[in-house]
């Protein structure tokens, strides 16, 4: 099952024990295909975990793959693109919702391509609170390294035409709504 393109859906991250850890209220739907569902999530309602609510400024592209233990958010902002990686279990969409679960590490990819590894430390309290199996750390830990390499050579989805291209898109879908 897939969503379509210009439809509207819910997008639910939760934690390895079940709980959950942030909902977007909306998310505009660009693309669809076996690998991976493409969205857009621009002036969208974000609750996390602890009820705190904000509201997202910037259009965000947000790549939700299948069969990948990570989603890629894209950021258009005045000083360029962003991209904000969670590792994260293969997304699940089930008629109304996309799914995932985080797995705590995030990589996070400024316009001049460098990059940082955020909370490695999470990481590391999670494994044992959460009874993470070895085979989920080395599967994150392997797809924390393969985003790396994504993003060090410009690939696929870290490409700004591509981000650009898929705004536009948007426009066009949203103009008609």
């Amino acid at each position: 099952m897939k969503p379509k393109v210009g439809e509207v859906i819910y997008v639910q991250s939760y934690k390895h024990d079940g709980s959950l850890h942030r909902t977007w209220s909306s998310g505009t739907v660009l693309s669809a295909d076996d690998e991976k569902i493409v969205l857009i999530t621009y002036k969208t309602w974000v609750v996390e975990s602890d009820g705190r609510r904000w509201f997202t400024r910037e259009p965000a592209i947000c790549f939700y793959y299948l069969n990948r233990w990570y989603n890629v958010i894209a950021m258009i902002r005045a000083k360029g693109v962003y991209y904000y990686c969670n590792l994260a279990s293969p997304s699940v969409y089930d008629g109304e919702s996309l799914k995932n679960i985080d797995y705590d590490l995030d990589v996070k990819v400024f316009p001049d391509g460098k990059y940082i590894i955020l909370d490695e430390d999470e990481f590391e309290l999670h494994q044992k609170q959460m009874h993470y199996s070895e085979s989920i750390i080395r599967i994150v830990e392997d797809e924390k390294n393969r985003l790396v390499e994504l993003a060090k050579h410009k690939e696929y989805p870290f490409e700004d035409n591509t981000i650009h291209r898929y705004f536009d898109k948007y426009l066009s879908i949203h103009e008609f709504k």
